[in-house]
């Protein structure tokens, strides 16, 4: 049997941050990320629903779930559990008890690099659940993991009190620091957009800038 380490967790975000990061799309900060960022591989499995919290992060080898269970004590409402289990999906990580239990301590979402069960269940819930995949094969509950440390999901980087956003196109992280900065330019960016629509909507998308982009390729 292996042990579990443990840190405490890091501060939560600012709820008014948190709220206003639930109305704006992944894909908006993204773009404000360098496009570099945020999970590749990791899927929605519930109702669309929006997600931002802060992460309390998990590693744990895969298939075993016991880091979890004891990250629960450690979660706040409005927490985001991130998990990182090398992308394993031999064996479920969690299923419909677990993410039960977790919406019911009012936890903002799951984020597993690993596998889920109970999918049916899970899809017909709007708590938020990524997932790299999908199997049967239950949980084991051995260790060894450790709770609050830096962990890798679907190739992004989430450190413990980052703040998590997802949606059905992915999910981004990033340092709280970082998020009004954030926000602006990604809302100025929806505004730019929706101006570009109205003009497609009224016939007027001014496509100039194609010629600058191809003019500039290296043929």
């Amino acid at each position: 049997m292996a042990g579990i380490f443990k840190n405490p967790s890091a501060p939560q975000a600012d709820p008014a941050i948190i709220l206003q990061l639930r109305s704006i799309a992944v894909a908006l900060l993204s773009d404000q990320l360098s496009r570099s960022s945020g999970s590749i591989g990791l899927n929605p499995y519930h109702q669309p629903a929006p997600l931002a919290g802060t992460a309390v992060t998990v590693r744990t080898r895969g298939g075993d779930n016991l880091a979890i269970l004891r990250a629960y004590d450690l979660c706040r409402p409005g927490d985001v559990m991130v998990v990182d289990a090398g992308g394993d999906v031999a064996n479920a990580l969690v299923g419909g008890i677990m993410t039960f239990a977790a919406a019911s301590l009012g936890l903002a979402g799951m984020v597993l690099d690993g596998a889920i069960r109970d999918v049916a269940e899970i899809r017909e819930r709007p708590f938020p659940v990524y997932a790299r995949g999908v199997s049967h094969r239950g949980p084991y509950k051995d260790g060894p993991g450790a709770i609050n440390v830096p962990v890798t999901v679907g190739g992004m980087v989430v450190s413990p009190g980052d703040i998590v956003v997802g949606d059905q196109d992915g999910l981004v992280a990033f340092a709280p620091a970082m998020a009004e900065a954030v926000i602006a330019k990604a809302l100025a960016q929806a505004d730019k957009e929706e101006a570009t629509m109205k003009a497609i909507r009224e016939g007027r998308w001014d496509r100039a800038f194609v010629d600058g982009l191809e003019a500039r390729c290296l043929n």
